[in-house]
């Protein structure tokens, strides 16, 4: 059987979803997303307009990746802001996917829970295909599928820090307390490594941005990524084995003849 991603009835390949944000240029932007091999994108109508013209270069870019759009309620702080913003990305993008985002915080960017579950259950209401960006908090992404969300983008760290996974107790126990939900890693991530390590906990997919964007070689760590979560994500299915605290000998002695049990012992 195909190992397949499922996001609200749609099937993607790739386990990858990437930003279109602070690129050197337009053409790396794209050379990156073509080497990520990412099927969903991000953007935001906030930072980039497409009704001016010095964009066109950019959304023509955009369009021709072939990629599901995902824009995204960046830099709202409170449900109403988030609801008109999403409207008028349904409106320009033609798409009813959306990357539900509202700050409650601007230090660390951290979502307003409350004002994230009301958003939510708005949006939804008006048939949004809603991904929300929250925290790791169990009773807050129980909040969210109550409201409507068939899929969550917990944090692994405050968004473009690059910290990685910081709460792997709060992550492995959602992932253990909701089996069944598409939960992708979204924000903090900043080396393959740690994105490999987020599919091997049994995460379905990570999305990231300035890890690429920032990069002295934007395209060939898209790529780095790409094999990165594939890697893990052909770990976690092949099952880790177990860790142990005390060492577990790779040649074992049971059945051996006596002499090669001594020499065995004595290296």
């Amino acid at each position: 059987m195909r190992d397949t991603l499922k996001l609200y009835g749609r099937e993607f390949s790739s386990r990858f979803l990437l930003g279109t944000a602070l690129y050197p240029s337009p053409a790396v932007m794209s050379e990156s997303l073509a080497a990520s091999g990412a099927e969903l994108v991000t953007l935001s109508l906030r930072r980039q307009n497409p009704a001016q013209q010095s964009n066109n270069a950019f959304w023509d870019l955009i369009r021709q990746s072939g990629c599901q759009l995902l824009p995204n309620t960046a830099g709202c702080k409170s449900v109403k802001e988030a609801v008109n913003l999403a409207e008028m990305s349904r409106e320009i993008f033609q798409t009813d996917w959306l990357k539900l985002e509202v700050i409650g915080d601007d230090y660390n960017l951290q979502p307003d829970p409350f004002g994230l579950v009301e958003a939510a259950a708005e949006l939804v209401r008006r048939g949004f295909k809603v991904l929300p960006y929250c925290t790791d908090d169990l009773v807050l992404c129980r909040r969210l599928l109550d409201a409507g969300c068939q899929v969550l983008m917990p944090w692994g760290a405050p968004i473009g820090t690059g910290q990685g996974l910081l709460n792997r107790y709060n992550l492995a126990t959602l992932r253990a307390r909701l089996p069944q939900v598409p939960l992708i890693i979204d924000a903090g991530i900043g080396a393959p490594s740690q994105a490999a390590e987020a599919l091997e906990m049994g995460f379905d997919a990570v999305l990231l941005n300035t890890a690429v964007a920032r990069a002295q070689d934007p395209v060939a760590m898209a790529l780095a990524f790409r094999q990165a979560i594939e890697a893990g994500r052909t770990a976690y299915r092949a099952g880790l084995m177990v860790r142990q605290q005390t060492a577990s000998p790779s040649t074992p002695t049971l059945d051996m003849p006596f002499w090669q049990q001594t020499e065995e012992v004595s290296r």
